[in-house]
């Protein structure tokens, strides 16, 4: 008897990413695209919905209803829908990516420049109910388990990001829906944990840290 194809949901703010994908799962026959999300929201929904095996994650969802990254929709979902596996599928792999994204419950990681049978691999895995890693998330893993440094929590990659994009705290206050003192308190704890004295020794700490990547598109 043939089993039945493992049924994924692909989360992606990006259309054209998502069809492009579509077409790529098409080709492996135990493999099936059940739904898609653009968004956090929509991808919580249509999880409990749908009840995929597999959830193909992008972390940064841009302009996304309800203010839900790829981080916050999988811990919503894994507390939702009981069996399904998230597969985190984006661009960014630093290391804080990687443990936020395990942290929240997600049972892969693969890069999008990586190979496609990366992905596959992955996916298989992570419907199984082991973890899906790709070699760089895996490396990143062992490197926050032996790294002897201080980790930055989830808001505190989030607030020296907008730090490194040149905003003010009142600017970061306003984008992370903070008080400015609050923001204040991150940077405090942000510059004793990276050893920084000031805000462009923080950013330069974390990019060499490989805790944040600068964005040199035009």
């Amino acid at each position: 008897m043939t089993a039945e194809p493992t049924r994924i949901l692909v989360v992606d703010d990006h259309r054209m990413f998502r069809a492009g994908l579509r077409a790529l799962l098409e080709g492996e026959p135990d493999l099936r695209i059940v739904g898609e999300a653009g968004n956090g929201a929509d991808a919580v929904r249509l999880a409990a919905e749908l009840r995929p095996e597999v959830i193909l994650m992008d972390l940064r969802l841009t302009g996304d209803r309800g203010g839900l990254d790829g981080v916050e929709a999988t811990r919503r979902i894994v507390a939702a829908t009981p069996g399904a596996a998230v597969v985190v599928l984006t661009s960014y792999g630093t290391q804080a990516d990687v443990v936020r994204a395990m942290t929240a419950g997600a049972r892969g990681y693969v890069l999008k420049a990586g190979e496609p049978e990366e992905l596959f691999q992955a996916v298989r895995t992570a419907a199984r109910g082991d973890l899906g890693l790709s070699p760089q998330a895996a490396a990143r893993i062992v490197g926050h388990l032996t790294d002897p440094e201080p980790m930055l929590t989830g808001r505190e990659v989030e607030v020296v990001r907008l730090v490194a994009q040149g905003l003010s705290n009142r600017a970061i206050a306003a984008a992370l829906f903070l008080t400015e003192a609050t923001v204040k308190t991150h940077l405090i704890r942000l510059y004793r944990k990276l050893g920084a004295d000031n805000r462009t020794g923080a950013v330069s700490a974390a990019v060499r840290r490989g805790l944040v990547e600068l964005d040199h598109s035009p």
